[in-house]
């Protein structure tokens, strides 16, 4: 699909010159964008001009170079997409899996699973809004507040944030019905860590997956909330505390599909996928799952998802895997794409 921005013209600009190498990278003919240069205002002979000075500039030459090897690359991918076509991609559920198994089957095989079994004795009572707001309602929390009015919310969480009182935001939960407008999320992570300390010794360790030093995120909020889709940069638990989350998933070897041009994120609706606005999407498989209370979801590095609560929903995310999880640390610098 080419892109095609809309500039002003004040003869060839350099934004006109960084379009016309942009698209002639994405395969557009030198004809079409000339008849688009004309149409904006640009004379013939100098769009012309400017187009063929494009391509025999040894700069873009190098840039082609490095376009071709980023198309081998999405053909490596590829493949591993072609195949999951093959059978229908489900996400399993495995009774009190051995960490053993975990590790061999999931962990280091990059696939999702759901695992059962390992908070039965979990008192659905301490993690209900009552209880918690008896024992945090003095504290001060951070929440993610007017996300309704911000499309973009999650990339500009920062200005989304908001303190309150721990109460306050637990009878807000319990009296909103369904609503997307505020959340405690990953997002809120670092004040909301030290101001539901004790919290954190109720979370359940996990400890045939996970190590002694706790390190995750609490999230809650009503019915509604969303998050939209996204990758994350860390393997992660999903541990679900209280309510159902439904959850889409993406695999990494269709991120060239997923219109992935900021950070971790696409404009991709999870809700509804639009294929007329992203035709790529066609055919690419979304397995989803309905995530209960007291059930496990192991999110594999790299795999986009899409999350839903489907009830007032508790959930802590956790990172402290035995094993190596740092898959960070030769991420991107830049983080335009």
């Amino acid at each position: 699909m080419k892109r095609q921005t809309n500039v002003q013209p004040l003869g060839i600009s350099d934004e006109w010159r960084r379009w016309i190498a942009e698209n002639l990278m994405l395969g557009s003919h030198p004809d079409t964008l000339a008849g688009i240069l004309v149409q904006s205002g640009v004379g013939l002979r100098d769009a012309q001009a400017e187009l063929a000075a494009a391509l025999a500039s040894p700069y873009l030459q190098g840039v082609q170079r490095l376009h071709n090897r980023l198309a081998k690359r999405d053909w490596l991918l590829g493949i591993q997409a072609q195949l999951n076509r093959l059978a229908p991609m489900e996400i399993p559920r495995r009774h009190q899996l051995s960490g053993e198994d975990f590790l061999h089957q999931h962990y280091i095989a990059n696939r999702p699973v759901i695992l059962t079994g390992w908070l039965d004795d979990v008192s659905r009572d301490d993690w209900s809004l009552e209880r918690l707001a008896q024992r945090f309602g003095d504290r001060t929390v951070e929440v993610q507040f007017g996300r309704n009015a911000d499309p973009d919310y999650e990339m500009n969480s920062i200005a989304h944030k908001r303190t309150m009182r721990f109460s306050e935001y637990t009878g807000l939960v319990a009296a909103s019905g369904h609503t997307n407008d505020f959340y405690m999320t990953a997002n809120n992570g670092q004040q909301n860590r030290h101001a539901l300390r004790e919290l954190w010794d109720d979370v359940p360790k996990l400890p045939h997956y996970l190590a002694d030093e706790p390190a995750g995120f609490f999230w809650l909020g009503p019915a509604g909330t969303v998050t939209p889709f996204h990758h994350d940069l860390t393997n992660n638990f999903m541990i679900q505390l209280s309510g159902r989350k439904r959850v889409r998933l993406i695999a990494p070897c269709e991120t060239p599909k997923l219109y992935n041009q900021r950070h971790c994120f696409t404009p991709v609706d999870g809700r509804a996928i639009d294929t007329q606005r992203f035709p790529a999407m066609a055919g690419v498989p979304v397995p989803e799952c309905v995530l209960e209370p007291g059930e496990v979801l192991f999110l594999p590095v790299g795999w986009w998802h899409f999350v839903e609560a489907l009830d007032i929903s508790i959930t802590v995310s956790a990172t402290h895997f035995k094993w190596d999880n740092d898959f960070y640390s030769n991420y991107p610098t830049n983080h335009d794409f």
